[in-house]
């Protein structure tokens, strides 16, 4: 009975073993014939590959694998390292050419999990095969191997295939085994080494007599250390303006393979940097605008800024005095501090970026975007961009001035002194492109970090290329969300269940391209992303001289390509203010979006309802037509949009809604289904596709473009 029971069982498992055989064979041919045609490195599989965790099945008590993989034409030689303090390294030696080879087993630990009461068992051999399903790209290693478990000792049958991707940045590894109940077991690897680097915990503490000496002292380090390589990394306080650091940290790790060692107290950051640093310079508690110049002579002399009692610490690691700011601006106006600096500083600093550290005023200062000043030996300034203050007006133009056109203003006005208006209006008129806002974290850092290889930014697009919308005789609304990507609704439990769409500051392209890739990897089929604000950066576009203007957008237009966005918006408010003020385009400016932005396929306009209609071959130029304030009563919104229904009683009627980012989800659809089954809520780019097809709302330009703007106060 028991030799019967032995071979029925063998039997059994030969026949099952067969099919699974065969099932895999299949499955992995299938894979190969739906692969686009490769464009595989030439290295094939060989070199050093890490674990890509979010995308990888999960591992316990390691925390990470790495492979390094030796190619040659008919052989190769695969090295597993399994990071722990105790690593575990499989080391094998393989010929691709279909036949057995024997690989001695040297020790019991069976690595994909640990925690199994699965033991290999040192002296007995695994029963190898290698071959290519695919040469150089899709490799196919079959394995037996004896194991002991708690009932005895059995076998484990596997099948791994190394599939590369058609860029050969990335390495997937499928496992099959017969003793899976569950799905195979999924690896992914990125192509190149662990990236180290250094991470620290910032403290919410931005006051000027508190601990802001010691923020600004690990910014400034943190500029000089990243200016050549991302090295240092600062995850903000939970509450801080970018809430996005502790997220992207866990990007950077989990989905880049970024290995963070992080450091305790601003004592250990010199010791481990001092090396980078060439000195110290210490700015005045007693003078706010003191800190800005320090940071300007922070990045010309990769100098730490630091206040007087951090003294003993610099004198230990052997820093030499730079500067001393203490007492010498006693007295003095900013317009007189920064002259005086600009006086000094400004021909050796760069002329691509300046940085404007205004945003929280008097006792405060949060100076995020500081490290990438630094880093890039830019000017610091802080002054009022208001004509009225006519001294302080007058030193900005004049540094502004100083600026070639499509250079940079980095920072944000002060909360203090100027309005938002006046500060992009001064700038545009100088064709200088404005990225906001002071507190961006990190720049030094991010800005020097590439995406995932092979990573392409893809669009969630619904509307067909070449496909025909004609609209039905109703209302079409279509949900925007701006104020920059990440902030409110994203965050939302319900964001996925309503068509939104986002709004993309295009120069993370190149600031923060892995932010980009994380949101872009995030998104559900409801989120479409559009470029943004009139230019590559946030500019004014009756503020832009015209013979600028054309250069502004092709750049811009070359950046949305890079991302994938195929809508753009725009925003005037260098006459007036958003309700007051006169916020329409004329009609050269809007001829040039169509000229210069060839392939969009449509345009937003404006913040709150702004006036600017036009269309041209199915391409609709649309304002926003409604602003849904958080502070408004739902019954009432919908009241609201109900009245703009009715006035507007051509059908189809298309409505832009404009979505203050403070606005959960779960309101925004309380209030569309307020409306009546007469509305229809879209993605955009197909509301888009609709307006352009069936245009109900009437041209109109700005009739009059004033000769110089007009600055509502």
């Amino acid at each position: 009975m028991n030799q019967s029971a032995d071979f029925l069982k063998h039997a059994k498992y030969i026949s099952m073993r067969k099919v699974y055989q065969k099932m895999v064979i299949l499955l992995i041919l299938l894979m190969a014939t739906t692969l686009k045609v490769f464009a595989v490195d030439t290295l094939g599989l060989k070199g050093e590959w890490t674990l890509i965790p979010d995308e990888s099945a999960p591992i316990s008590y390691y925390n990470t694998i790495s492979l390094d993989i030796q190619q040659k034409d008919s052989s190769l030689t695969i090295v597993q390292k399994w990071e722990e303090k105790f690593p575990h390294v499989d080391s094998f030696h393989l010929f691709i050419n279909g036949q057995p080879d024997k690989v001695p087993v040297t020790s019991r630990i069976w690595p994909y999990q640990v925690f199994m009461g699965i033991s290999l068992i040192p002296g007995t051999e695994k029963e190898v095969t290698a071959q290519w399903i695919k040469k150089d790209s899709i490799l196919k290693i079959e394995e037996d191997y004896p194991v002991s478990v708690s009932q005895g000792k059995t076998t484990i049958h596997s099948i791994q295939t190394y599939t590369l991707s058609d860029e050969g940045q990335k390495l997937t590894i499928y496992i099959y085994r017969n003793s899976d109940r569950a799905n195979s077991s999924v690896y992914v690897f990125r192509r190149g080494a662990v990236n180290n680097a250094y991470s620290m915990q910032l403290k919410d503490q931005w006051d000027l007599e508190g601990g802001l000496s010691d923020n600004a002292f690990l910014i400034s380090l943190q500029g000089i250390v990243n200016k050549n390589s991302p090295t240092l990394y600062f995850i903000y306080p939970k509450d801080y303006d970018y809430n996005f650091t502790e997220k992207l940290y866990n990007f950077y790790k989990d989905h880049l393979g970024y290995s963070f060692t992080e450091i305790q107290g601003i004592g250990a950051a010199l010791k481990i940097f001092k090396d980078s640093v060439k000195g110290y310079v210490i700015w005045d508690k007693a003078s706010r605008a003191s800190l800005n110049v320090a940071f300007t002579l922070a990045g010309l002399k990769k100098a730490v800024v630091i206040t007087s009692d951090m003294l003993p610490m610099v004198k230990a690691a052997g820093l030499k005095e730079v500067a001393d700011f203490r007492n010498k601006f006693n007295g003095k106006t900013d317009a007189e501090v920064y002259g005086w600096a600009f006086d000094h500083y400004w021909k050796n600093c760069s002329k691509r970026y300046i940085v404007w550290m205004g945003g929280v005023s008097g006792s405060q200062m949060k100076p995020g975007i500081a490290d990438f000043g630094i880093s890039e030996g830019s000017f610091f300034a802080d002054l009022s961009t208001d004509p009225k203050d006519s001294v302080e007006y007058a030193l900005s133009k004049k540094i502004l001035g100083h600026m070639p056109p499509l250079s940079m203003l980095m920072g944000w006005h002060s909360y203090a002194k100027d309005l938002e208006r006046n500060y992009v209006t001064l700038a545009s008129h100088y064709g200088i492109r404005v990225e906001g806002l002071n507190t961006f974290p990190n720049l030094s850092f991010t800005s020097r970090t590439p995406p995932s290889p092979g990573f392409k930014f893809t669009n969630n697009n619904q509307a067909v290329p070449g496909g025909i919308y004609k609209p039905k005789n109703k209302v079409y609304i279509t949900c925007v969300q701006t104020d920059g990507l990440g902030l409110g609704a994203w965050n939302d439990s319900l964001r996925g269940s309503l068509p939104y769409a986002w709004e993309v500051t295009i120069n993370w392209s190149w600031m923060c391209p892995v932010l980009l890739e994380y949101y872009y990897l995030h998104a559900t089929n409801n989120d479409f992303f559009f470029g943004s604000l009139s230019g590559p950066g946030y500019m004014y576009p009756k503020a832009i001289p015209p013979k600028i203007l054309p250069s502004v957008i092709s750049l811009a237009d070359s950046l949305c390509k890079a991302l994938d966005l195929n809508v753009f918006e725009t925003m005037d408010y260098s006459q007036g203010s958003t309700v007051t003020g006169n916020t329409n385009l004329p009609e050269y400016i809007v001829n040039d979006y169509y000229k210069y932005m060839p392939e969009m396929i449509g345009f937003l306009n404006g913040y709150a309802p702004s006036y600017t209609f036009y269309s041209s071959n199915g391409r609709p130029f649309i304002s926003y037509d409604y602003y849904l304030d958080e502070k408004r009563p739902v019954n009432d919104a919908v009241e609201d949009l109900k009245g703009l229904i009715a006035l507007n009683n051509k059908r189809p009627y298309f409505l832009v809604l404009h979505v203050r980012e403070f606005n959960s989800i779960q309101r925004v659809k309380e209030i569309l289904a307020g409306l009546g089954s007469d509305v229809e809520v879209v993605p955009l780019d197909v509301f888009l596709k609709l307006a352009g097809n069936q245009p109900t709302f009437k041209t109109k330009f700005l009739e009059k473009q004033n000769s110089k703007a007009e600055v509502d106060n």
